[in-house]
């Protein structure tokens, strides 16, 4: 049977945002063999190929996608022991969800403080998806990629993955790889990861287990609408729109001596910082979105900051992604004006 992929299916209701325009071919393959039907054709049409997960760290323009996109439906997880260890491998449609909670079942450390982040598993080393604490990088052993071109299938090691902070070679080179699995490598009956100082605070316990750190981080996300929830009037949202920025450790000192100096915090110390690579230090991008004076709950007609935090950009619906992005460009401006500090968006725009 020849291959016929979908005509222009819209987007929108792919993506946490609820925004976009329409893909001009789709396609969502279930199997390996479906996927290189699918890369095939569009080689053979020298179509673009799009990559698309679960939608939860993507905006999509508002004039849709040209060529074919593909959201990975592949499924499954299998579990090898390796000494102390247990090898944890997903394939790339499986909800990310899942191979946490997977994870949990079998008293594994490792990925417990990534639980509620939504998406798909194949998604998580192109992003090095991270959250209190604990990142992706920390526990990826390797991922099995397609090279687009010669659908060629490799191997790659964590440092053939180059992964930085929100960052991966897979990021760098969008258009040349497809991740067809994730492999983890993940401590028995290991210790929980808590070293964010949010986490430590919500803890009941000085000594818990895996569980009831995965329980305090879901609540902790939660609070802040950054779990997938059509009740929550802040859950149109793509989790985090701009990235800690790192800067120079005089840049750091800069912006701490200026929040002293005109009262924005009675003390240095009062300003988030946290060491980076190199000597460098990691602000706390919604510090600086919040104190330059962008309030939580803002409204630009449809689109807005979460009333919970305004890190997070909200979609309310009947809104558009040039709406939206012009927002992110005016908070952007602001605290470029405010602290001399460019932020940079943290999901992937198409288009």
């Amino acid at each position: 049977m020849s291959f016929v992929p979908e005509r222009d299916r819209p987007l929108a209701g792919l993506t946490t945002l609820g925004l976009g325009g329409s893909a001009q071919y789709f396609v969502g393959p279930h199997t390996r063999a479906e996927l290189l039907t699918a890369l095939t054709w569009a080689r053979d049409q020298k179509m673009a190929v799009h990559i698309l997960g679960g939608g939860s760290n993507l905006v999509v323009s508002d004039l849709g996608m040209p060529g074919l996109t593909l959201r990975m439906q592949t499924r499954g997880i299998t579990l090898r022991e390796q000494g102390e260890h247990v090898l944890l491998t997903a394939e790339a449609g499986e909800p990310w969800q899942a191979v946490v909670d997977s994870a949990l079942a079998h008293d594994l450390a490792g990925l417990e403080c990534l639980t509620g982040i939504p998406g798909s598993a194949g998604a998580t080393p192109i992003q090095n998806v991270g959250a209190y604490g604990q990142e992706v990088s920390d526990t990826l052993l390797e991922v099995e990629v397609l090279e687009r071109a010669t659908l060629d299938v490799q191997t790659w090691s964590h440092a053939d993955c180059q992964l930085g902070y929100r960052d991966s070679r897979f990021k760098r080179e969008p258009e040349r790889f497809v991740v067809l699995s994730v492999t983890f490598r993940l401590q028995k009956h290991g210790a929980p990861s808590v070293r964010y100082a949010e986490l430590q605070r919500a803890l009941a316990t000085s000594n818990p287990s895996l569980r009831e750190v995965a329980t305090t981080v879901r609540r902790l996300r939660g609070a802040k609408s950054m779990l997938l929830d059509a009740q929550d009037p802040n859950g149109r949202n793509a989790g985090s729109f701009f990235k800690n920025p790192i800067v120079s450790a005089s840049d750091a000192a800069r912006v701490r001596a200026l929040c002293v100096a005109e009262g924005i915090v009675a003390s240095e110390a009062e300003v988030p910082c946290f060491p980076a690579a190199d000597g460098q230090v990691k602000l706390a991008a919604g510090f600086l979105i919040e104190r330059a004076g962008i309030a939580k709950g803002l409204r630009r007609g449809q689109v807005g900051t979460s009333s919970k935090h305004a890190l997070c950009l909200v979609h309310h619906g009947g809104g558009s992604t040039a709406q939206l992005l012009a927002l992110a460009d005016e908070i952007r401006s602001i605290v470029q004006q405010r602290f001399g500090v460019v932020l940079e968006l943290e999901p992937v725009r198409w288009g």
